[in-house]
């Protein structure tokens, strides 16, 4: 039997007032024919969709034990073709690794690497521009904090992302 479910993909709700600050800045930023998608933080970018109720099994279980994730934006990071607020905590590094071990035989080489967690808020522009925006929001920048508030499960088919559960912390 051949399955056609779509990818899933996790990512982490941050606290509104977060929210709200990065998803300004995304669509002030980001090409708007681009932008199909709310600011996200993506924990992992396809997971199998044929096993989509284990999945959110796993991701409730998790959330369930969970308190809200304390983090940091450090720094912003400049990504060649765009811009991005780096995130920074070990209970969200901790969070991703228990996940990560359940499904390792089924990530992409993308979801293999080395978790580096941030926020997009510029992407697919040209160089210049990415730079110009780096250079401009680095004189202002401050590290602040933002709070971890659930994980967030999506279906992918190719243009906005389908919800497919949320799971809020609760330990």
């Amino acid at each position: 039997m051949v399955r056609d479910d779509p990818p899933l993909i996790v990512t982490l709700r941050l606290d509104q007032q977060s929210f709200v600050r990065f998803n300004s800045e995304r669509e002030r930023h980001f090409p708007p024919s681009r932008n199909l998608v709310p600011a996200h933080l993506t924990m992992f970018h396809h997971l199998p969709g044929d096993h989509s109720s284990e999945i959110a099994g796993q991701l409730a279980s998790v959330a369930g034990r969970t308190g809200p994730l304390k983090l940091s934006i450090p720094s912003l990071r400049f990504l060649g073709n765009g811009v991005a607020y780096n995130v920074s905590g070990s209970e969200l590094i901790d969070v991703r690794e228990m996940i990560a071990r359940r499904w390792s035989a089924h990530l992409t080489p993308q979801d293999a690497q080395p978790f580096r967690p941030h926020v997009t808020i510029q992407n697919k522009v040209p160089a210049d521009a990415a730079k110009a925006l780096y250079r401009r929001l680095s004189e202002a920048f401050k590290p602040f904090d933002v709070t971890g508030t659930a994980l967030q499960l999506w279906r992918y088919r190719g243009g906005p992302w389908e919800a497919a559960g949320e799971f809020g912390f609760e330990g």
